[in-house]
């Protein structure tokens, strides 16, 4: 019977996040909800979970490292944002209801979010980068100084 609840519910999630890939909504995130699901039970959905999250880690650094692609993330979270607010607000929009609506706010807040997410990982990679062997990382722990080329 678990199988059968798991089965059905990751099920849906794919197929929904299959359909907001493309619609406006957070397609991505249930796609891989939906495989992170069927990869209790399914050993064949790990392969392509383990493949979507190599993929969101390289969204992530790509936006971490490349302030113009932040940018562009950035100005199409507001642009998310603002249209579900207009939405909500009475102005009429085509092919957007009330669930549309707060799924653009939701998804471009959760845009806002990864943003920030991935530049900080990157400051903090950036800071580890810069700081001489041998120093604190923080919680007692050390880099190992690099070996010296003779």
């Amino acid at each position: 019977m678990k199988t059968v609840v798991v089965a059905v519910l990751g099920g849906l999630l794919t197929l929904a996040g299959i359909g907001l890939l493309v619609l406006p909504g957070p397609g991505f995130v249930l796609v891989a909800a939906g495989l992170a699901v069927l990869a209790t039970r399914f050993s064949w959905a790990k392969k392509p979970l383990d493949y979507a999250k190599d993929k969101a880690e390289q969204g992530i650094e790509e936006v971490g490292k490349s302030p113009l692609r932040a940018a562009g993330a950035a100005i199409a979270a507001v642009a998310l944002i603002a249209v579900g607010v207009l939405a909500l607000a009475g102005i009429d929009l085509p092919f957007v209801n009330t669930l549309s609506a707060v799924v653009l706010i939701l998804s471009g807040l959760f845009l806002v979010g990864t943003i920030f997410f991935a530049r900080k990982q990157e400051a903090r990679e950036a800071e580890k980068a810069q700081r001489p062997a041998g120093t604190p990382a923080g919680g007692g722990a050390y880099r190992a100084p690099q070996p010296t080329a003779d």
